[in-house]
């Protein structure tokens, strides 16, 4: 990706987390410059990973499969006490899908904070060999449980969520216009626990076509 279209791209996600009402804190929009002067204080946020994630997954075409990411708060490995929860705001684009993979530890709720339709197709992974199985599985809606069959496509009005347990694979986008996306899971680690169907690149490749306006979370 290029830097003009990470920089846009947050740009746009600023203005659709104000248009939803959605605050982030204090640190979200330092510069690459103003993080070079931020010490220790600021290790949880690093170590965490938390902050922007703009990904095209190594396709090179966001707008048809992307996502924008902020994690607003994570836990870590070594963290004492351990922070054992995670929590993201996503913005996912019109028909804009991001590819199908699952979690082999985390737990997460995927909530529809606003905007579109956030659509989400759905498969029962074989626990030993990790391919796509035909068979029924069940998953709770708001607390409500549901039994879904293998490609099922659930569609989260704004309000609703979804709750994933690990080898459920999933492949989600919006419809209707950009969704505002919310994930509340136990601890995030995406450089262990993405299990992708096809393989992709979880981050970017950059290039330098302008200077940063801001900071991704792999690159304090």
């Amino acid at each position: 990706m290029k830097r003009s279209e990470i920089n846009r791209h947050i740009d746009f996600a600023n203005g659709f987390f104000r248009q939803h009402a959605f605050k982030l804190p204090a640190w979200a929009n330092l510069t690459p410059t103003e993080w070079k002067s931020k010490g220790s204080e600021y290790d949880e946020i690093r170590l965490s990973c938390m902050g922007w994630d703009i990904t095209d997954f190594g396709k090179g075409c966001f707008d048809k499969e992307g996502l924008t990411l902020f994690t607003v708060r994570n836990g870590y490995p070594g963290r004492t006490p351990y922070k054992t929860y995670c929590e993201k705001i996503m913005i996912a684009g019109d028909h804009q899908i991001t590819p199908t993979h699952f979690h082999w530890k985390k737990m997460e709720d995927i909530i529809n904070r606003g905007g579109g339709d956030l659509c989400l197709q759905l498969w029962k992974a074989d626990l030993q060999t990790e391919e796509i199985t035909d068979l029924p599985f069940t998953m709770k809606i708001d607390g409500v449980s549901h039994t879904f069959n293998a490609g099922d496509i659930v569609r989260l009005k704004p309000g609703e969520s979804i709750c994933f347990e690990p080898y459920i694979y999933h492949q989600f986008w919006a419809e209707g216009g950009p969704a505002l996306v919310g994930e509340v899971s136990t601890v995030n680690d995406d450089s262990g626990d993405n299990r992708f169907y096809e393989p992709v690149g979880r981050f970017p490749e950059i290039i330098e076509d302008e200077p940063a306006r801001y900071c991704l979370c792999n690159e304090y």
